[in-house]
């Protein structure tokens, strides 16, 4: 693993205000986040702050919140966000070197609605394939060495079939070294075997199972019976 532990201090800022309203914003700042696996899934509803979690480990790792890797030269200049530019990591026994020095970290950050436009700008071009092909394409040929991942929401593009063989190719990179969090909806992603699930929402952060997230009792109960859930909102 790179990174054992993410924590921010914020001195002077008004607790109402987005970021630090969010709950899980609120409890990064008074505990931290340790992580625990080469994988770390955040999980939760839509404004729940797991992308805003997903973005400032990104930033505070040097990676670019537009999308991309951490030397990437032509990057967007954005300004990190309130919360990336005070994020700090712990590092891991295995990740110390990368931690401490910026020119030896390694890693990207992969946003599904500019994932393949970042890949672009960086000379990796998946031309004649769809969203989905070009997207795995990419993830085999540049999340191939030690480093950190971030990754928000990339189930987006692909199919059930593409979603698993992205596990493959997870599963390839964290015993490769590559240490992996991201933020997702998908149940599929989330069972892989061995991986942390932080469930976000009004409770702030909690660590659960598989089984106990509420996406999956929801997929399930609809999969089981659709119209349960769509007599209350069609016709």
């Amino acid at each position: 693993m790179i990174v054992e532990r993410a924590y921010a201090h914020v001195d002077g800022e008004d607790p109402e205000e987005y970021p630090w309203s969010v709950p899980c914003v609120r409890q990064l700042l008074r505990e931290g986040l340790r992580f625990t696996a080469p994988v770390t899934f955040l999980v939760g509803e839509n404004g729940s702050g797991k992308s805003t979690l997903a973005e400032a480990f990104a930033e505070a790792f040097g990676l670019d919140s537009y999308g991309g890797s951490h030397d990437w030269k032509y990057a967007s200049h954005r300004a990190k966000s309130a919360l990336g530019e005070r994020l700090r990591f712990d590092a891991a026994a295995g990740g110390r070197h990368m931690v401490r020095s910026w020119s030896a970290r390694k890693g990207f950050f992969l946003r599904a609605e500019t994932a393949l436009d970042a890949l672009d700008r960086e000379g990796f071009t998946p031309d004649q394939r769809s969203h989905g092909e070009g997207f795995l394409a990419a993830f085999r040929g540049k999340f191939l060495k030690p480093g950190l991942y971030v990754m928000d929401e990339p189930e987006a593009a692909l199919s059930f079939a593409s979603c698993l063989e992205l596990l493959g190719h997870i599963d390839q990179l964290t015993r490769a070294g590559g240490q992996i969090v991201c933020a997702t909806h998908s149940p599929l992603l989330t069972a892989l075997p061995g991986a942390d699930i932080v469930e976000v929402g009004e409770h702030g952060m909690r660590r659960v199972t598989w089984e106990e997230l509420e996406l999956v009792d929801h997929w399930r109960r609809y999969l089981g019976d659709p119209q349960a859930y769509l007599r209350h909102i069609v016709g």
